[in-house]
């Protein structure tokens, strides 16, 4: 990649450790439904060096104990993944359990993260994800089932500070967390009714920081850029750093990433757009080997097009046709089509993904009622299939 932008100073020497697992520098890819899936990943570690945890998309309990086809291939990693993560979604005490145990007896994963932070309708509705925390003696349910399923594997855990502002629930499940075992936690510093709206709230990170200090806590949200990862650790304490969005149509943010935690000068690529094209088609030659299809693999590829495009000088109709290509051939054709030499634009860099917030959490009936109580939550809960 080229033009790097002057050094940025490196962060306080910390090593990330999720049980046996030294995560150096301390840089976490967030699962993401229908996007971390194995070539997304493969991308983003070639990037790095290797270096960074990288974790699978959404993986949900009862797909994985009912051995749902797809959720087989969404847990197929590359022989150069390690450690092998997987993040598992459930609302059932013993499905999670299953889930768990399966993963840890057959060889599945070398870390497992549960997922309490989805504020997706569908997710919440059934009282899972963001809206999961509230119930506390769930969660610690939950929790007990996970830890004592693994064996020597890590359990973590992934959370929003909330269902709203009203219901706060990040810090009693930081504790529940430490007290039933698990190894470290990601905060995303937004409410489940915020969705990806508004400003991430740092100082809630810093307030678990300093509530769990006997595991480490990662800070999720808004990190756009190697300097604001450098810049949350600093401003909150945070253990290490959790990149969701910011990597969306860019996975060379985590070559940056890593070049910042190291203090090195090379710690802001600016590709030219020949660059980003480069890597688009890499991206879709990924997927269609890991589907085994090339035109399935350009057509889950669509999805990225605006991303990576965002700033450039494209017009409206270019656009288009890159997001309805059905085959690489086509694909680089249009994309050769460009003015290729451009340099990185002004303005490429900031929010990208979903940006709605404010918006009402669907929630199961009398889910607000009592914070402890979990009557009727059970496997008819559990979601069946899995990313996105």
């Amino acid at each position: 990649m080229s033009t790097p932008t002057p050094t940025l100073n490196a962060a306080p020497n910390t090593t990330l450790r999720i049980g046996p697992h030294a995560v150096l520098p301390p840089v976490v890819l967030a699962p993401m439904a229908g996007i971390t899936n194995a070539p997304f990943r493969t991308l983003c570690r070639e990037f790095s060096g290797g270096k960074g945890l990288f974790v699978s998309e959404m993986i949900t309990t009862r797909a994985l104990v009912e051995r749902n086809d797809k959720t087989m291939q969404l847990i197929r990693f590359d022989a150069s993944e390690k450690p092998r993560s997987i993040q598992l979604y459930g609302v059932d005490p013993a499905t999670v359990g299953k889930a768990v145990r399966m993963i840890a007896e057959e060889d599945l994963a070398d870390h497992i993260d549960l997922n309490f932070g989805c504020p997706v309708p569908k997710v919440t509705r059934k009282g899972g994800g963001s809206a999961l925390p509230y119930k506390r003696n769930l969660l610690r349910s939950i929790l007990r089932e996970a830890v004592g399923g693994a064996g020597d594997l890590p359990v973590t855990m992934k959370m929003r500070k909330g269902i709203d502002d009203d219901h706060l629930t990040y810090l009693d499940a930081g504790r529940i967390a430490v007290e039933e075992g698990v190894t470290a936690i990601a905060l995303h510093g937004r409410t489940a009714a915020q969705h990806y709206g508004g400003t991430a709230d740092w100082d809630a990170i810093a307030r678990l920081k300093e509530h769990v200090p006997e595991i480490p806590v990662l800070g999720n949200g808004d990190i756009w850029s190697a300097r604001d990862a450098l810049r949350m650790v600093r401003e909150t304490g945070c253990d290490g750093v959790v990149v969701g969005r910011g990597c969306l149509g860019r996975p060379w943010l985590f070559a940056d990433l890593v070049a910042a935690f190291e203090g090195r000068t090379d710690a802001c690529a600016r590709p030219t757009l020949r660059e980003v094209a480069d890597v688009m088609v890499r991206h879709a030659t990924l997927l269609g080997e890991w589907i085994g299809d090339e035109s399935r693999g350009v057509i889950d590829f669509r999805k990225h097009v605006a991303w990576y495009l965002k700033g450039f000088a494209v017009g409206s109709e270019m656009r288009k046709r890159l997001a309805i290509t059905s085959s690489l051939e086509e694909l680089r054709a249009g994309l050769d089509e460009l003015d290729l030499d451009q340099p990185w634009p002004a303005g490429a860099d900031g929010p990208r993904g979903r940006t709605s917030g404010n918006n009402r959490v669907v929630l199961p009936d009398g889910w607000l009622k009592d914070p402890y109580d979990c009557a009727g939550v059970g496997e008819d809960a559990e979601l069946d299939t899995s990313g996105g």
